[in-house]
């Protein structure tokens, strides 16, 4: 720093002096004007160089505190689109419909449009073949044998049974008195039929509520009822059984605690479960059911 000069003093004699020789300091106006300029420039220099040495501390303290990172922007989650209701993939017939108590001629007209087969002509020779079907339906929903409704389409060869050393065994023989009913039920035109169904539906849907259900959409009923077949298990090449006071029962537990509606599908065979169960997914998916 440069050295800072002795301010210059002149001695001034003054007639004034009291008492002898009297003097006095005063200091010379333009040697003062010039320090005080020094001075103020080394003051300003003097604060420049503390707010340039403050601001280094600064940034160094800075620079050694981690900084917490700045949270991404995450743009706003995209809103799905709403999903379109699924319907059906058929629509009904656009005709009418008569009185419930006269829908059998309308019924044996359209059935016949979708099969020849003796087995669905003999079922087409019963009355009340929209109520037969409902109840029917709603049994098998439930989990019971429908078999009480369709007497008149009961197998006419006798169930067989086949004696081993390890005791009653299913006859395979037995599964063929069911052969007619699946070859009709899977020659049936998956479309067609889910149309034929919705075109009755008013027709259905009138005999449910005679049933004494008010309420609820008759599609429930058929979905549980295709449920509950389509989930039958497959059975196992030997069936052992074991009897009952006339008939026999399956001697598996598992098999013997499925519900009635499962162990009449089962008598038909692994072959025939097979064609009704996949005509009824096809039939299901035509509805946009899911059994």
């Amino acid at each position: 720093m440069a050295e800072i000069p002795d301010l210059q003093l002149h001695h001034q004699t003054g007639s004034n002096d009291v008492g002898g020789i009297g003097s006095d300091l005063i200091v010379d106006d333009g040697l003062a004007g010039e320090d005080r300029s020094k001075w103020i420039i080394l003051i300003l220099l003097s604060v420049l160089a503390a707010g340039i040495l403050t601001y280094v501390v600064i940034q160094r303290q800075r620079a050694r505190t981690p900084q917490a990172a700045a949270a991404p922007v995450s743009a706003p989650a995209a809103v799905p689109a709403p999903k379109a209701k699924e319907g059906p993939l058929v629509e009904a017939e656009n005709i009418p419909l008569p009185p419930l108590a006269e829908t059998d001629a309308l019924v044996r007209q359209l059935v016949t449009k979708l099969s020849s087969h003796p087995k669905a002509l003999a079922w087409l020779a019963t009355g009340g073949l929209i109520e037969n079907f409902t109840v029917a339906t709603l049994n098998i929903s439930e989990g019971k044998s429908p078999t009480q409704h369709w007497r008149a389409l009961a197998p006419q060869a006798r169930f067989s049974i086949l004696n081993t050393s390890r005791g009653a065994m299913l006859d395979p023989k037995s599964y063929q008195r069911y052969n007619d009913y699946a070859a009709a039920i899977g020659a049936l035109d998956a479309p067609g039929t889910a149309r034929l169904y919705l075109t009755l539906k008013p027709r259905i849907t009138e005999a449910y509520r005679n049933l004494g259900y008010p309420e609820g959409d008759f599609d429930v009923v058929l979905e549980r009822a295709m449920h509950e077949l389509v989930t039958a298990p497959n059975l196992p090449a030997e069936v052992p059984l074991a009897e009952k006071v006339i008939t026999y029962k399956f001697a598996d537990t598992k098999l013997e605690s499925l519900s009635a509606a499962q162990k009449q599908l089962l008598r038909m065979g692994p072959d025939n479960m097979g064609t009704v169960q996949a005509k009824l997914r096809n039939i299901a998916t035509q509805l946009a059911l899911h059994p």
